[in-house]
């Protein structure tokens, strides 16, 4: 299956091109207390480590704001500001941050925003819209109801639409929901009426698990219609965990290519190998492996070689003897109990061997937009040529 992305604008945030012709970049956000810097910067460290290609931190109060120089002095990635209810803290935070996110719904008078503005002019960096659905805007509940995806798509779109007024164009939009399918319809809506990137999320999704299932299929969803260019998958859970999580949607949908791909079977009574074991280890002591590679745990050799011919290398058990192989054939019989070992250290030879060859990440060629045009809905910059879509049937 070939994604062709939606055609957007291009920002930069820090060194990270968002929209465009960039890869889907994946963020997460810190769970410390921003004001104790030592805890924050390592939560950053592990996520850096993780890959995370941009953090956001909350900044609830001046001491929050005056912790930023050095959190930021610490990292090697953007950092990126989550603002509510007080307009002065974006103002703090924009002489140090790479972008600023505010929430048109609590932010207050326009007079403030205007105020942001100035600040994230002056150090040429942009703004997120970031719109929710438990802080919409009152008359917007009054008009729908609740906030319905069409009550979230009007929010980002008037949010927009002021700041192109005032001549400001440097953003990316969010439209976060909790429910699936209401996140999927209002970024779907937005997506067709405005060529802003998009940062996409399921808002508070859930456990590690629950939360990985919803953002899989939501943001699965809108990722292979061509909708977003930046994500966070939501979790209860360490931080690092969705991360993890963004990079496997990602790689599911061979939108980006990163470290270890674990091709394992889901066993049966004729595996001779604790599979289960395996691939688990397998994940965490080759997770420092930036390199793109499948690698698979077979349980038994009557498909081994044949269900992992598509990776790069591999082990199956059977006959007390497991066997190595790389892209279908087979290496060598090992002892079973150096099959683990004999596979890392494979593995990683692999990758050394692969970044001598290569530069930089495999990025899914972004190919031209061919989405239907869109009739004239009004003057605005962002929206000129389009009209409201149909919501997509699922």
């Amino acid at each position: 299956m070939h994604i062709s992305r939606r055609k957007t604008r291009q920002i930069q945030v820090g060194s990270v091109k968002i929209g465009g012709d960039a890869p889907v970049s994946v963020q997460s956000m810190c769970s410390t207390d921003t004001r104790d810097v030592d805890k924050t910067v390592e939560q950053i460290r592990q996520l850096e480590t993780a890959g995370c290609e941009l953090i956001r931190v909350a900044v609830p109060d001046d001491e929050a704001a005056a912790a930023l120089p050095k959190i930021k002095a610490a990292m090697t990635v953007p950092l990126i500001a989550d603002i509510h209810f007080d307009y002065r803290l974006a103002l703090k935070a924009a002489a140090v941050v790479d972008c600023v996110r505010i929430n048109p719904g609590n932010i207050g008078a326009w007079w403030k925003v205007e105020e942001v503005i100035k600040a994230v002019n002056n150090r040429g960096i942009p703004i997120r819209v970031g719109v929710n659905g438990g802080s919409l805007e009152r008359p917007l509940l009054e008009k729908y109801g609740w906030p319905s995806p069409e009550a979230l798509s009007e929010s980002a779109l008037n949010a927009v639409h002021a700041l192109e007024d005032v001549g400001f164009t440097n953003i990316k939009v969010s439209l976060k929901a909790s429910d699936v399918h209401h996140a999927i319809d209002a970024y779907w809506l937005f997506a067709h009426q405005s060529d802003y990137p998009l940062h996409i999320g399921i808002t508070e999704a859930g456990t590690a698990l629950t939360g990985a299932v919803k953002s899989a299929m939501g943001l699965g969803y809108l990722l292979a219609h061509g909708i977003g260019d930046t994500l966070r998958v939501s979790l209860a859970a360490d931080p690092v965990e969705e991360v993890k999580v963004g990079f496997e949607i990602l790689k599911s949908l061979e939108l980006r290519h990163r470290g270890i791909n674990v091709i394992a079977c889901p066993t049966c009574g004729r595996v001779e190998i604790d599979v289960v074991r395996m691939a688990n280890e397998l994940e965490k002591k080759l997770g420092h492996i930036t390199t793109p590679l499948n690698v698979s745990v077979l349980g038994c050799v009557v498909n081994g070689i044949g269900e992992g011919k598509e990776a790069d290398i591999g082990i199956a058990g059977g006959e007390g003897k497991g066997i190595l192989f790389k892209k279908g054939k087979l290496v060598r019989k090992v002892p079973m109990e150096e099959l683990m070992d004999t596979l890392i250290a494979e593995v990683e030879q692999l990758a050394k061997e692969k970044e001598a060859e290569q530069n930089g990440e495999q990025v899914v060629p972004v190919s031209s937009n061919n989405w239907e045009p869109l009739v004239p809905q009004s003057d605005h910059p962002s929206t000129l040529g389009k009209a409201i879509p149909v919501l997509p049937h699922r």
